[in-house]
């Protein structure tokens, strides 16, 4: 998908850097809208489709973590990057289990922005993960990672980029050890302390998705990694 086909909704309450971040995504031939907080910005999301969201996370009348759950009850897959000035563990956690797929820390590079905003967008709109199509079997629960949906009984999950690419990458591994660095690397293009708590989150996710099959199990191999068993 070419840049210039790409909407990004960015919500900032700081003029400057808002007016700066929207400027330099223009110039890089992205289509973005700025909204000053979170009200606008939710509202915004209801009148265009975007595909990507880069919110702040403390905002006036409603914060961002507030802003990207209202969005995931809609858009469960679009990707979601936060911009705080915090960097306290809880807040890193919050934001994941708010539906972050990435989260950056103020002051930061505008080029490192960009460039996981284009490394977000290949993994979700190139999709190559399940680009042959395969449909996997999980106990009683039918992956499609190509939609990224898990289904069980008449019950359907949408799962965002990050959960279908984790269940994808564990599903390619069944009963074998995957490396949580290599796993982050893979997926996060990086193994860091906040990625690897974020990949933390992720995985209690995909358990709860998976606790209807009681012979499904995602388990910790200590000092190496994770395996799933079913």
């Amino acid at each position: 998908m070419e840049a210039n086909s790409i909407k990004i909704l960015l919500a900032e309450d700081d003029e400057n850097l808002g007016m700066l971040l929207r400027e330099y995504l223009i110039a890089k031939g992205y289509e973005a809208d700025l909204f000053s907080n979170g009200e606008k910005a939710l509202a915004g999301f209801s009148q265009k489709p975007y595909q990507i969201c880069i919110l702040d996370v403390m905002m006036p009348i409603m914060d961002g973590f507030t802003v990207a759950k209202k969005i995931r009850q809609t858009a469960p897959t679009i990707p979601i990057v936060f911009l705080t000035a915090k960097s306290m563990k809880e807040d890193v956690l919050e934001g994941f289990n708010s539906g972050a797929d990435d989260y950056m820390t103020k002051p930061f590079s505008i080029e490192e922005l960009v460039a996981r905003i284009e490394a977000i967008l290949r993994r979700t709109q190139v999709n190559h993960m399940g680009a042959d199509g395969q449909i996997y079997k999980i106990g009683e629960y039918t992956f499609d990672p190509t939609k990224q949906t898990l289904i069980h009984a008449d019950n359907l999950t949408k799962l965002t980029a990050k959960e279908s690419e984790l269940l994808l990458y564990l599903c390619s591994n069944r009963n074998a050890v995957v490396d949580r660095s290599e796993v982050l690397m893979a997926i996060w293009q990086d193994d860091s302390y906040f990625n690897a708590r974020s990949m933390d989150v992720y995985i209690t996710k995909l358990r709860k998705f998976l606790k209807e099959d009681q012979s499904i199990q995602i388990i910790n191999v200590r000092g190496k990694g994770f395996k799933l068993i079913f």
